[in-house]
């Protein structure tokens, strides 16, 4: 792999630099620049197929770098500090980053899914333009996600999200018309990611769409009958939470 890293700190892009070669044999490291003119240029020079991307830098962000060299192939880890809408951008755009100061673990995990990604032959670059749209939002009310389904990305509506079931490390999206999607990432980072207002976790295998529930049974511990006619388990802890929601939508 061939990598840039833009990154305005020197410090900071210097301790990244060495952080890769010295754990990293198969990333050999073409160039830093510290800014968008110099990212640009050193992407058009070299031709790089890994990027490491600060988010913000003195004459712009990362996000104007990609505007700049649209048509470039390359996958990207983007950096950032306390950003939190361009974070938040960055996750429901299903792309990968890291917050400095940036730890070896944390990197290495980084490294490993992109290496998991190049073998499963991911396109890259697919939710970049979806990303970019996101950050010219005025908000964070996202009525989009981008899911990454292991050969492709899936940009889904989220209110044909009916629910999400946790496999192992792995989620299961069902979704509107009968679809269902597996993505590579936990229940945890989604019930985390998705409005609150929305999904409420009912069980530790399940996340759902208040939205798409139809019924509440009262059997046992209770029931969630969904708009897909499935009936799912609510705990007894998560009970109170999902009838006080219930009550509060009708």
């Amino acid at each position: 792999m061939k990598a840039v890293i833009i990154e305005d700190e020197k410090k900071s892009r210097e301790m990244l630099a060495d952080l890769i070669k010295n754990n990293f044999p198969q990333i050999t490291i073409l160039g830093l620049g510290k800014n968008v003119a110099e990212g640009v240029e050193l992407i058009q020079l070299h031709k790089p197929n890994l990027l490491f991307l600060d988010i913000s830098m003195p004459d712009g962000t990362g996000f104007d770098v990609l505007e700049r060299v649209q048509g470039a192939k390359f996958d990207i880890i983007f950096t950032t500090a306390t950003d939190r809408h361009a974070l938040k951008a960055i996750k429901y755009s299903a792309c990968d980053y890291l917050l400095k100061p940036i730890d070896i673990d944390e990197l290495k995990s980084a490294i490993n899914r992109l290496i998991e990604k190049r073998s499963s032959n991911m396109p890259s670059m697919d939710n970049l333009q979806f990303l970019i749209q996101n950050l010219k939002r005025a908000d964070d009310n996202y009525n989009k996600i981008t899911l990454p389904t292991g050969n492709a990305y899936e940009i889904v509506n989220i209110k044909d999200i009916i629910r999400c079931e946790a496999d192992g490390s792995y989620t299961n999206f069902y979704l509107t018309g009968g679809k269902k999607l597996m993505v590579s990432a936990s229940l945890k980072h989604y019930e985390d990611l998705l409005p609150p207002n929305d999904f409420i976790r009912i069980h530790h295998h399940h996340l759902i769409n208040m939205n798409h529930v139809t019924r509440f049974l009262k059997i046992d511990g209770g029931y969630a009958i969904m708009s897909d006619n499935t009936q799912l388990e609510i705990s007894r802890r998560k009970k109170d939470a999902f009838l006080e929601r219930l009550n509060a939508s009708m």
